[in-house]
């Protein structure tokens, strides 16, 4: 959830998306989903004369397992906040595994005490 809290930050900015085939556009983030699904709009192809059936294309939506990289502007990335968010998430789900094992150890002893009893 972290890119995608990420990524909603950076709507209206303008990005690139580097797509698996190569190809990659430049446009205006319009929204992005928890799949990392990411609507562009007036959109530009930067290698146009390799790709000349996108000339006319103003708008699109890409999937996110088709996307290689997303470039972004380097003013719009705080990294201070990015690492924080980071550190907090691997907090919580370091925490969230520890729970889960206890609770698996908890359940182990208990099904070897009742079995030897």
């Amino acid at each position: 959830m972290l890119f995608f809290s990420f990524y909603k930050s950076l709507v209206g900015k303008e990005i690139t998306v580097e797509l698996k085939n190569d190809l990659s556009i430049t446009g205006l983030l319009q929204s992005v989903d928890q799949f990392l699904n990411i609507k562009l709009k007036d959109i530009k192809v930067n290698e146009e004369d390799k790709y000349p059936y996108m000339i006319s294309v103003k708008n699109c939506f890409i999937r996110g397992s088709v996307v290689r990289y997303v470039h972004l502007p380097a003013e719009d990335v705080d990294v201070e906040t990015l690492q924080d968010h980071s550190r907090l998430e691997a907090r919580e789900q370091k925490k969230q595994n520890k729970q889960h094992q206890e609770q698996t150890n908890q359940k182990t002893s208990t099904t070897t005490t009742s079995t030897t009893a």
